[in-house]
């Protein structure tokens, strides 16, 4: 059984940060591609970010670079989104997702699979 389960979401005031943490069964995490995506109210899901088997390319949204951080610990297999100067755009619901063919790609396409998403709000 596949599982990918996010945690760490939450309401947080603009300014301010919070990590997301996307916990992956064994064998589902090493060594796949790790992605964030996210899906606000009224529009469709968006690439976040995303990072290598071993962590040696990350990739970014234009809205988020400079602010996220994703990073992975294959040891604990999890993977991290820490969130810095959060903005009111910023929320949405958080998926992590993996794919398991090493695209290392923002193309929603090539995960194969998905957690159920945790909620970030941020408040003005």
């Amino acid at each position: 059984q596949v599982q990918l389960v996010e945690s760490g979401g939450g309401l947080v005031q603009a300014g301010g940060s919070l990590r997301l943490s996307c916990a992956a069964s064994r064998r589902t995490f090493s060594p796949y591609t790790m992605g964030w995506f996210r899906q606000a109210p009224g529009k469709e899901r968006e690439f976040v970010a995303y990072i290598s088997w071993n962590g040696g390319r990350t990739y970014y949204a234009d809205s988020v670079k400079g602010r996220f951080t994703i990073s992975r610990d294959n040891t604990k297999n999890t993977v991290y989104l820490q969130m810095n100067s959060l903005k009111p755009e910023d929320t949405a619901v958080y998926y992590c997702a993996a794919d398991p063919n090493y695209n290392d790609s923002p193309a929603e396409r090539t995960y194969r699979y998905w957690g159920q998403g945790t909620q970030v709000t941020v408040s003005s």
